[in-house]
This record gives structure tokens, C-alpha cells and sequence, in this order.
């Protein structure tokens, strides 16, 4: 009988062709890829596993550049294309499509034994930029505001600062935490501070605060009512879109992926949540 030899080089090459998985690149928004976009991302690949997602989060704009420029088969935003990356877009021959795939919002903290209700955004504003620096302006005890905020590594920091303190730096006696957890955890200890954390649910000893009399939860975003908050996006390459990107769209607009979005603390795209959502302030 004879033997069928087959070169080495070709049976590695065949098989290194079969392990080697589809690259999607995503590259954009810190509020995605810092906390929901690595949950998607597992999800998706669970699903797919032929599909590899390399995922990185230099920012809204970076994304975009990214795209355009041939560098990311997709670009989360937390933020619609401004005329500069539209203009830019039209400049390298190429037409950027987003696809809406739900909200974030951020719900502004005090501790529990706060007398504080309410705040205008206004006074929001003045409280984390410095210019207030004493409860008693607000209508709150004679003591002083301790802030807390996200330290420079995470995206959050930026993004609350851009929605809230409309660019303004933040006071330089804010206290700088890691992440949400770690400013909650502070905001629970001390009942002169305040801080921001997102959408999940609040722990004993910590309560979101009411913002122009609205509630920090999805029914007020979705609505469009409460004022830290924001649509995100996934752009492509109109009529460039991979296949694997279009899959991935798909995973996020199906019932699985809103399921995740709403688990990570945002707000899906299509059903209006409860009225009674989690995190309403009394």
C-alpha cells in the first residue's frame, strides 16, 4: 500500500491557517473598553471562537482617527463624530456609520446621613471644581467638602469632567481613587464627601443624589431628563464593515449583549427600563 506523504511545511501551514482566529480590532472610548467593552468582548468570543477581539481604549477621538485611517475595524464612542473627524472622514474617501447600542450615565454620591438631596448642575460643578468648598453654601452643614474622583488612569475621569465640570479642572484638593468601588468605599467612611460613581447598585451607607429633582437611574436617561449622561456608539467604515465587526455589532444589539450593557450599569438601547430603577435618591 502506498503512503500519501504530504510536506511538513504544508501540513503546518494548514494548520496554522485553521488555529490562527480572525483579528477584530476596536479601538476607541475609555467608557467602553474600561468596563463594559471587556465583558462584550468575552461574551462575543464565547460565541464566536474563531473571532479574536484585540480591544483598546485610547479615547472617543483616537478611535475615530483610528478608523479612518484604516487602523480599527471599529470605534466606540461615547460621543457622536464631531465635524472635525466628519470633515477628516470625508478627506480620506471613507463615510463613518455609527450604530447606537445604548446610554451611560454617572450618579453624583453622598454618604447616607447627608442632609443633602438635591443639587443644581450648577452647584455640582462649583463643588468639584473648588469653588465651593463648604456644605453650608449648598444648604448643608457648616463643615467642608471632601471630594473624591477617579485618578488619572481610568477614562471615567475624564468623562464626568467633560458632562458635569464642562471642562473645568477638577478642585486641587479632590482625593483620587482607582476606580468606582474604591470611591464609594470613601464616600461610605465620611459623611462630608461626595463623589461620582456609576450606574450599579449603591451599597448601605451611600445614596445618589438627585440632580435638577432627577433621579440617577435609567428611566431618567433614557428619557433624556438626566444631565450626566450619554449615548454610546459603535462606529465603522460605511460599506467597509468585516464580517466579524458586523458580528460583533449584532452580539451587542441582540438580547444577550443588552443584557450585559444593563449588568455593567448602562442603559440598554431599545426597552425603556423600570421607573422604579435602582440608585433613586429619597
Amino acid at each position: 500500500m502506498k503512503t500519501l506523504r504530504i510536506p511538513l511545511i504544508l501540513l503546518l501551514a494548514t494548520a496554522s491557517a485553521q488555529a490562527a482566529p480572525d483579528t477584530l480590532r476596536v479601538t476607541g472610548s475609555n467608557t467602553f473598553g474600561e468596563k463594559l467593552g471587556p465583558l462584550l468582548v468575552s461574551g462575543f468570543e464565547r460565541k464566536n471562537p474563531g473571532i479574536a477581539v484585540d480591544l483598546k481604549r485610547p479615547g472617543s477621538g483616537a478611535g475615530i482617527a483610528a478608523l479612518t485611517a484604516g487602523q480599527a475595524d471599529i470605534a466606540p464612542t461615547s460621543r457622536p463624530a464631531n465635524r472635525a473627524e466628519l470633515q477628516a472622514a470625508k478627506k480620506a474617501g471613507v463615510k463613518l456609520l455609527p450604530r447606537t447600542i445604548g446610554s451611560y450615565g454617572v450618579a453624583v454620591i453622598v454618604n447616607a446621613a447627608s442632609p443633602i438631596k438635591n443639587l443644581k448642575p450648577a452647584q455640582v460643578r462649583a463643588i468639584f471644581n473648588g469653588k465651593t468648598a463648604n456644605w453650608g453654601t449648598v444648604r448643608g452643614s457648616d463643615k467642608p467638602v471632601h471630594v473624591c474622583i477617579l485618578d488619572q488612569n481610568t477614562g471615567a475621569r475624564a468623562g464626568f469632567q467633560e458632562l458635569a465640570l464642562r471642562g473645568d479642572a477638577y478642585t486641587a484638593s479632590a482625593k483620587a481613587f482607582p476606580d468606582y468601588a474604591s470611591i464609594v468605599a470613601a464616600v461610605a467612611a465620611d459623611p462630608d464627601a461626595i463623589g461620582y460613581a456609576d450606574m450599579t447598585k449603591l451599597p448601605a451607607g451611600v445614596r445618589s443624589l438627585l440632580i435638577n429633582g432627577q433621579p440617577a437611574n435609567g428611566a431618567a436617561i433614557y428619557e433624556q431628563v438626566y444631565p450626566y449622561a450619554n449615548t454610546l456608539y459603535l462606529y465603522t467604515l460605511e460599506g467597509r464593515d468585516k464580517t466579524a465587526a458586523k458580528k460583533f455589532i449584532s452580539y451587542v444589539l441582540s438580547k444577550d449583549g443588552q443584557r450585559v450593557l444593563q449588568k455593567a450599569g448602562f442603559v440598554p438601547r431599545l426597552t425603556p427600563p423600570a421607573s422604579t430603577a435602582r440608585n433613586i435618591a429619597p
